[in-house]
């Protein structure tokens, strides 16, 4: 099953996002990898980098704090001492000014941990950024995960499901090693997240292993672990504003902004299945006319147009991807334009190369739905990231204790 974000009343919305709409780029990266998930082993010499620009001319005092979180997302009952070596907060004091754009914006980053803040537990973080005059008002948050890597997980992906062969859906089969990490009950104990491309809407949860050989669990054919295959990315690329780069139709400029209209787009359900090397969402910052996209890279207003046979009923259209956070927000829902015969979305976006999909989202839901716009193809390459918790008897949190990844169809 898919869990919804939001479930107990008291729940917190602990996504990675940005609320004030000043700030853009938010990326959460492990160093030395743009395109891994951000989980940090313990012990590693790797760090979680965090960037992000505020579209101003003028520099930010920023300081950011972490909660440390249980396997849920929700604040653990640990207090700061318990998690952190250090105070729990820092300033950022790694930044630059835009230079030769036609937006001003101060780009600021930071990694953890480091010399101020580092950490004694594992499991979940959220890390929170806000003003050093205003710690109560949050401007953007990010989640990174640290793992003990005390387990070996083996995850596995095939398109023969316990619902079609090689239609529409991918299967995910889990063994976990517990190897000399003691968990005191197999078939009770451990926590199984399962993640396809760093998608949150319809992320899965195990805990029930088929069946236990020793000190391995086996979680398979199991109907929660059945994904839409969906299809592979769409890309685009908005890397320089004098010649054309990939999927934009027309650039130009109308002050302040450049604006890249993209080719109009078209849903792939009934077409044959087509494999195109993505970053399975993610995105990267660049310009390709200058060696220093951090702070010469400019905004532009891109321009997103999807033709359909008419007005969608029942639901609404979004754009997905890394730099989106995953979420349906206003800002990237599409609205249908009944003179063009398509739906259409404005998004301000820095210079750089983009992986996207359109879902639908069924209204009085939360799980956005590849099979109305994208299609579901068995032979899609999508990454699966798996994420395993146990908490030990007495403790009062939850430790991350594994972590896996497969790509379907390698």
């Amino acid at each position: 099953m898919s869990l919804p974000f939001v479930a107990p009343a008291q729940a917190i919305d602990t996504r990675t996002q940005i609320f004030d709409g000043n700030f853009k780029s938010l990326q959460v990266k492990l160093s030395g990898n743009d395109y891994f998930p951000p989980v940090l082993m313990m012990g590693s010499d790797k760090t979680i980098e965090i960037r992000f620009d505020e579209l101003s001319p003028e520099l930010s005092y920023l300081r950011y704090s972490v909660i440390h979180c249980n396997a849920d997302w929700q604040p653990s009952a640990l207090v700061d001492t318990e998690y952190l070596e250090g105070f729990n907060y820092a300033n950022i004091e790694d930044y630059e000014y835009s230079s030769g754009t036609f937006t001003n914006y101060v780009h600021y980053k930071f990694s953890l941990p480091n010399e101020d803040i580092s950490f004694t537990k594992s499991g979940n973080y959220l890390v929170q950024v806000y003003r050093e005059d205003t710690p109560d008002v949050i401007l953007l948050q990010a989640r990174f995960s640290l793992c003990e890597n005390a387990i070996s997980v083996y995850p596995s992906v095939t398109s023969r499901t316990d619902l079609d062969y090689n239609g529409s859906h991918q299967q995910i089969d889990i063994t976990v090693d517990t190897k000399e990490y003691r968990v005191r009950d197999m078939y009770q104990d451990l926590m199984v997240f399962v993640n396809q491309n760093s998608r949150i809407d319809n992320e899965a949860f195990v805990n029930k292993p088929l069946r236990v050989m020793g000190n391995k669990a086996v979680f398979e054919h199991d109907r929660n672990l059945i994904f839409p295959a969906g299809n592979e990315f769409r890309r685009m690329e908005i890397v320089a504003v004098s010649y054309p780069t990939m999927r934009v139709a027309q650039m130009e400029y109308f002050d302040p902004y450049y604006h890249a209209t993209l080719y109009t787009d078209e849903p792939r359900t009934e077409e044959m299945y087509l494999y195109d090397k993505t970053q399975n969402g993610r995105f990267t910052i660049r310009n390709a006319e200058t060696e220093d996209s951090d702070s010469r890279a400019d905004y532009i207003v891109t321009h997103f147009s999807l033709a359909t046979d008419g007005k969608l009923t029942g639901g609404k259209i979004y754009i997905d991807g890394e730099f989106t956070n995953h979420l349906f927000t206003p800002s990237t829902l599409m609205n249908y334009d009944p003179y063009s015969g398509c739906y259409i979305a404005d998004i301000l976006l820095k210079q750089g190369a983009y992986n996207y999909q359109y879902l639908f989202v069924p209204d009085g839901t939360n799980v956005g739905l590849t099979s109305t716009i994208e299609g579901d193809k068995y032979q899609t390459v999508n990454e699966y990231s798996v994420r395993v918790y146990n908490r030990q008897q007495g403790e009062r949190y939850d430790r991350m204790i594994g972590f896996g990844m497969i790509f379907s169809g390698r």
